[in-house]
């Protein structure tokens, strides 16, 4: 990649300027990407249809069973379920996929001079895009339920970074971990799954009782959804505070994810 032809018979490394390392990481990027989604639908006669099919059915039936079986009798509940779901299933999709993201790329793992930190930022952004594709249905619900889109959708890129970063910093340390402990995308399912009924997806927050309600602050996914309740449902700005709560906190995941995963990768290629 970055072996240039000298005097001579003479040939010697030379690393790549800064700004050609981040066009080559932007492009490979994109291809992967790419690469994901054809894999992901190859063969599907409905496709990439499927991104918005998947939360819309989960949607259905949570409208139907605490709409009408068991209702909660919270307004405007197919926005308010929408904005849980689609928040959570990026978080899901992302994690899950993360934790065979190296030992499922054992080709790219093993070429020389591949950067495998890029993989785990594959499956955030893939799921991110699964998530922005399923974002106009979100706003055609929003305007059939006569919800105004009010100047706080202007906080929407930072809600969406702020995820972005809390779940890759989580998909670096499940990734490495689980290429050592192949155990641990099985206690994912069991941890992701209690995590989902720990969230306020389907119910408000205020049913959590007082003397959990602690527990629940802590809970970086309920504080996401909740802004993004706040941007959507009720048109307000998302609570600074909370939102720069789990913006650090997604900072020092990240940082904590991506050492131990650069520190483990010396390692990938002989543990595959």
């Amino acid at each position: 990649m970055h072996i240039l032809p000298q005097k001579g018979d003479a040939i010697a490394s030379r690393p790549l300027p800064i700004a050609a390392q981040l066009i080559y990481a932007r492009d490979l990027l994109r291809e992967l990407v790419s690469r994901d989604m054809k894999i992901r639908y190859k063969r599907s006669v409905l496709g990439i249809a499927w991104t918005m099919i998947n939360p819309l059915m989960q949607i259905l039936i949570f409208t139907f069973l605490f709409n009408r079986v068991l209702p909660l009798n919270i307004p405007h509940y197919t926005v308010f379920v929408f904005c849980g779901v689609l928040a959570w299933n990026w978080f899901q999709a992302s994690l899950y996929l993360a934790a065979g993201g190296i030992t499922e790329n054992r080709d790219l793992v093993r070429r020389p001079g591949f950067p495998v930190a890029v993989l785990p930022v594959v499956t955030v952004a893939t799921n991110m895009l699964h998530f922005l594709l399923s974002l106009p249905i979100l706003l055609v619900c929003v305007l059939i339920d006569g919800l105004p889109l009010s100047p706080a959708v202007a906080a929407f890129p930072l809600v969406l970074l702020v995820q972005f970063g809390l779940t890759l910093g989580l998909a670096y340390l499940i990734a490495a971990t689980h290429v050592f402990f192949r155990d641990v995308q099985h206690i994912l399912s069991i941890g992701l799954s209690l995590l989902f009924y720990l969230t306020p997806i389907f119910y408000t927050a205020d049913r959590v009782p007082a003397e959990y309600q602690q527990l629940y602050l802590l809970n970086p996914m309920a504080q996401l959804v909740s802004a993004y309740r706040a941007i959507f449902l009720q048109g307000i700005w998302p609570d600074g505070g909370a939102l720069l709560g789990v913006a650090i906190f997604a900072v020092a995941m990240f940082a904590l994810g991506y050492t131990i995963f650069v520190r483990a990768s010396y390692r990938f290629v002989e543990e595959l």
